[in-house]
């Protein structure tokens, strides 16, 4: 302190600066917070969007690969068809005559349990905790025989970062007179 009481001009600055710097700190730190806050909140959100247009893609994949089968026309016919799936897996069950897309997410497509008519595919969701297990299915039985690589088997897709190229070919009739489509990858 001088003569006149006053406390000493260096000492002053000295704390001035100092608790700037922990205001600083301390609002930083608020922010950083609300900010964590915020997409907390806001990234469940996003991801079930996501996930959503994810199972809409995937049921135009599906349309696509159902519209190639019914058109594909006479035996020896190719066609080729891009497949990109980004989340989930779609199955060619040629055991069955089926094909099945899976994936997990926390979007409820449909109501729990219950089995939607979209078109020739049917959509159900199976809930699961937190997680939904959400099926997309066509069944080809009825008329066509399905084939992996000229095979009575299961092939699975899943997730790549380049699209899958799905060749679909037209094999002519089976001994019960259902029309052989076989499905090849490369």
């Amino acid at each position: 302190m001088n003569k006149r009481g006053n406390l000493k001009r260096g000492k002053f600055i000295g704390n001035y600066r100092g608790q700037v710097w922990v205001e600083t700190v301390i609002y930083l730190l608020i922010a950083f917070a609300m900010m964590g806050l915020v997409l907390s909140f806001i990234r469940p959100k996003i991801e079930e969007l996501r996930d959503k247009a994810i199972i809409e893609q995937s049921l135009e994949i599906m349309k696509d690969i159902d519209n190639l089968i019914v058109t594909i026309g006479s035996p020896g016919n190719k066609r080729l068809l891009e497949v990109g799936i980004r989340k989930g897996s779609l199955t060619i069950n040629s055991e069955n005559d089926t094909l099945l897309f899976e994936m997990e997410s926390r979007y409820m497509y449909t109501e729990p349990g219950q089995t939607i008519d979209i078109g020739n595919i049917q959509a159900i969701t199976v809930a699961r905790g937190d997680v939904n297990t959400i099926t997309l299915e066509r069944d080809f039985s009825e008329e066509y025989n399905l084939t992996y690589k000229g095979e009575e088997t299961t092939k699975t897709l899943a997730k790549v970062s380049a699209p899958y190229s799905l060749y679909l070919t037209n094999e002519g009739r089976s001994p019960s007179n259902k029309i052989i489509i076989n499905f090849d990858t490369e």
